[in-house]
């Protein structure tokens, strides 16, 4: 992707411009960002999805009593009928599950892997909505049937209204307000609040993104640290061989408060390691991610292309796929970048590799990760 190239998908903006004006930083409606655009699923194939298991799908609905929620799998007969106003249907992730879905989020991919997270596909009734909120994330809405009339305001009163299903904001200002038809896309930064109201039956694409928590990567981080805790500062047991006689045996030892400092201090440093296991850690699939196995005598030749649940980075030291962190440096690192970055590899740079990483692909290609095309 040429990042100075101007972009109808942004308004005429190119990546890097729109990098610079807008990404975590101020609002962008885009009129017709993809010219001719329809659903990547029909209403019939997306209410199938709800109905499956792994899928996660969600069915909001609001009238006299209120804001009712209800998880998936949804079967159709758990849907109202389509002529009934204010419902709607959520389902996650759809490119994880869909070939023209995961197509459609590849057009995001100017913002780095590490960070975009699904495409998320809401099918409302007319009136339909999930009432005014937030999201901790970067949402492009893209409509894709219908009208839907979005509001939007940078909400400085956070409070949620109490005993709802849902987080809908209890004092919604909007500043804004737009209809969009098909085609048309909204960007917003985290924390812009946004309400969304169906203009008849419509359709929408909701691009997110990935924002870790603090405390969350520590957890994740430490979690997989304590893993590999005896590589990373040995086994030695704390000794105290000038450890006097003491009138206050309850009162805990500096020394051993040293010695716990000091491990900890030694875990950490290790960036290479620190940055394995991050790598390792945006790269594990979700709970509901599987996996379809290659037969084993199936043949490896032809260019090789990423499963579209496959997650794939690298820094400069390794590469990472679906959780698991290897090494890799010279021909077969620029290789394997290659792969990461394009999400394919020609058959020509697969015969380049050594017979090890051709090793390593055929595992991935046998665990579903990857095929031969």
């Amino acid at each position: 992707m040429d990042l100075d190239q101007p972009l109808p998908l942004l308004g005429g903006l190119s990546p890097a411009r729109f990098m610079q004006r807008h990404w975590q930083k101020k609002p962008l409606l885009v009129r017709q960002a993809i010219a001719g655009f329809k659903p990547p699923l029909a209403r019939a194939e997306l209410f199938a999805l709800a109905a499956e298991e792994g899928v996660e799908s969600r069915l909001i609905s609001s009238g006299a009593r209120g804001w009712q929620l209800r998880r998936g799998p949804l079967a159709r007969r758990a849907l109202p009928p389509t002529a009934r106003a204010g419902w709607t249907l959520l389902v996650q992730g759809v490119d994880l599950h869909d070939e023209r879905a995961y197509e459609l989020l590849q057009r995001f991919r100017f913002v780095p892997d590490a960070r975009l997270d699904d495409l998320m596909i809401s099918y409302a009734t007319d009136g339909g909505g999930v009432g005014p909120h937030f999201d901790s994330y970067d949402v492009f809405l893209l409509q894709a049937q219908g009208q839907r009339r979005w509001r939007i305001g940078r909400q400085k009163d956070l409070r949620l209204v109490e005993g709802l299903p849902l987080k809908i904001l209890a004092d919604f200002e909007p500043e804004e307000e737009y209809v969009l038809d098909p085609g048309d896309m909204l960007y917003l930064p985290p924390r812009w609040a946004h309400d969304g109201i169906a203009v008849g039956e419509c359709m929408t694409c909701s691009i997110g993104f990935r924002q870790p928590a603090r405390d969350e990567m520590v957890r994740e981080v430490l979690q997989r640290m304590a893993d590999d805790a005896t590589d990373l500062v040995g086994d030695a047991a704390y000794r105290d061989p000038r450890q006097p006689a003491t009138a206050q045996p309850a009162l805990l030892p500096d020394a051993m408060l040293d010695f716990a400092r000091d491990a900890l201090q030694k875990a950490f440093d290790h960036p290479e390691h620190l940055a394995l296991l991050l790598g390792e850690m945006l790269t594990e699939p979700k709970a509901n991610v599987w996996f379809d196995a290659a037969a084993p005598d199936q043949p490896g030749t032809g260019d090789l292309v990423l499963d579209r649940r496959t997650r794939m980075l690298y820094d400069a030291q390794h590469v990472f796929i679906n959780g698991e962190g290897f090494r890799a440096g010279g021909r077969d690192a620029r290789i394997m970048r290659a792969l990461a970055d394009a999400r394919r590899l020609p058959a020509a740079d697969v015969a380049r590799l050594s017979a090890d990483a051709r090793a390593l692909l055929d595992q991935w290609r046998e665990a579903g990760w990857l095929h031969a095309r």
